[in-house]
């Protein structure tokens, strides 16, 4: 199609004219929306308090706006306990109160070429100890009774190509999932199901589980209409018949009873490390007496900021010691009384970060759990399928409108490399504090940005100043004991 002179000068007129409309159109959008801007100002400077809308900002600020929507959800759910997800929402001092220490001349850095351990042993005194390659397990976290059964196999498989532990939460057994986790972890529930001894002879531990930062030992039952023919199946229970756990382990109605019970699943285990999960709180101390002198492997200490499938906020926001505290604690307790060297210690309760999980290991955790961190990188981008008008984790809960969408094999290798990652974050971390193991790095590496963190667990605060004997040739000469032999050992592999 050609354009003659004329029809060139109208199109041209009729863009000069919409722009000149749209430029008129802005103009006066423009002044409309200035105007109503100053009289919304100057009702608001203006207005007395109890007509004016900046009562809703300061009522809103005052209670806070979680708060004033659970209260609605409350008053909504027909005199119904409100179950929340993944959580508390109150803020904790926590490891992000935590720094390490940056070394380069009182302690000199370990060369780039060093080799860094990162290797962890659960259950040093077990017949069969547990051996991995970081400091990082998928945490319990069940099939059916929370995740779909693509969540919880690409959890399984993610841990094993990594070569982690999986921990099977205490949901029902699932066959396909076994199938997929090369380091199992059985955790006995506090229900009736996955009793069976032959299933714990194919595991490498076994785990108690008493409680959870999360739900403190609250019993909860899954109601049968909340059951697909599949999961009762799963669970062993008739049609209509509810999957109860109860608030204390049926086997152990008095705290006598627990070396029983450790000693017939040491038998059933065939010697692999036999654990216990508990929640944080006052009584830690003595709870950890109970349990050391019954004979488990290890403990497994979750702290308030943990998170579940679901329990009422009061049980999350208001029970429990925090993580940071929990970990310190327990390590003095079992130090104290001579067990640190038999009894491995597992810090969980939000632990996300590579950091977090050096942090935890410094205040003398053996190793950690990850939970929510790991579900939101097993499920991307399923979660994309979700949003924007449902809560991503529609994308992984068994429940979950779009369980579906979550590809096993993508979300398991997404999994592997954040583990990947994670490990080589760490040890990173170990020679940037002048050490060569993770079992090296100690609560000396640390200080504190929080002044309560300080006290309680004998950090320094970061303002206050390092003494030290200004010669520095005696600290100097203690601080890089056994380097001499890893330079002249890094000296030789080069000239070879």
């Amino acid at each position: 199609m050609k354009f003659d002179k004329k029809d060139l000068q109208k199109i041209a007129g009729y863009g000069l004219g919409a722009f000149l409309s749209l430029l008129g159109i802005k103009t006066v959008t423009r002044g409309v929306m200035d105007k109503e801007f100053d009289s919304a100002l100057h009702t608001i400077f203006t207005d007395i308090y109890d007509e004016n809308l900046w009562e809703a900002f300061s009522f809103t600020n005052r209670v806070g706006l979680q708060n004033i929507i659970e209260n609605k959800l409350r008053a909504t759910n027909q005199g119904l306990p409100l179950e929340r997800p993944l959580g508390p929402s109150k803020k904790f001092p926590s490891l992000d109160d935590l720094m390490f220490s940056i070394n380069e001349f009182y302690i000199m850095p370990t060369p780039l070429e060093a080799q860094v351990d990162t290797k962890v042993v659960i259950g040093k005194k077990a017949a069969n100890p547990l051996t991995l390659p970081f400091p990082i397990m998928a945490s319990p976290m069940a099939y059916g009774t929370a995740l779909s059964k693509q969540a919880a196999l690409a959890l399984a498989r993610g841990a094993s190509k990594s070569g982690t532990a999986y921990n099977c939460g205490q949901g029902p057994y699932c066959p396909e999932i076994r199938a997929e986790a090369s380091t199992y972890i059985y955790q006995y529930n506090r229900g009736s199901w996955n009793k069976d001894p032959q299933a714990m002879m194919d595991c490498a531990a076994i785990e108690i589980q008493f409680g959870q930062g999360a739900v403190a030992a609250v019993g909860n039952k899954l109601e049968a209409k909340h059951m697909d023919i599949e999961l009762q199946k799963a669970f062993g229970l008739p049609p209509g018949k509810n999957a109860v756990t109860h608030s204390r382990q049926p086997e152990v109605q008095h705290p006598k009873d627990l070396t029983k019970l450790v000693e017939r699943l040491k038998k059933d285990g065939g010697g692999v490390p036999i654990g216990a999960k508990i929640g944080t709180g006052k009584y830690l101390e003595a709870d950890l007496d109970w349990l050391c002198n019954s004979g488990v492997d290890y403990i497994v200490i979750d702290g308030a900021e943990a998170a579940t499938k679901g329990s009422v906020p009061l049980l999350q926001d208001d029970f429990g010691i925090p993580t940071i505290f929990s970990i310190d604690r327990a390590v003095n307790w079992l130090q104290k009384n001579n067990f640190k060297d038999r009894i491995s210690l597992i810090a969980s309760g939000k632990i996300r970060t590579p950091g977090d999980v050096l942090k935890a290991c410094a205040l003398g955790a053996d190793a950690c759990y990850m939970g929510s961190t790991l579900l939101l990188i097993v499920s991307h981008p399923a979660t994309l399928a979700a949003l924007p008008f449902e809560p991503p984790t529609q994308s992984i809960w068994y429940l979950g409108k779009y369980k579906n969408k979550l590809n096993v094999e993508k979300g398991s290798q997404m999994l592997h490399n954040f583990f990947q990652a994670s490990k080589a974050e760490i040890e990173q971390g170990i020679k940037a504090l002048g050490k060569t193991s993770l079992g090296e790095v100690n609560k000396n590496d640390l200080v504190s940005l929080n002044e309560m963190i300080a006290k309680a667990c004998n950090i320094p605060m970061v303002y206050e100043p390092f003494h030290y004997d200004p010669d520095c040739k005696t600290l100097m000469k203690e601080s890089n004991k056994g380097r001499k032999k890893l330079l002249a050992r890094l000296s030789k592999n080069s000239l070879n």
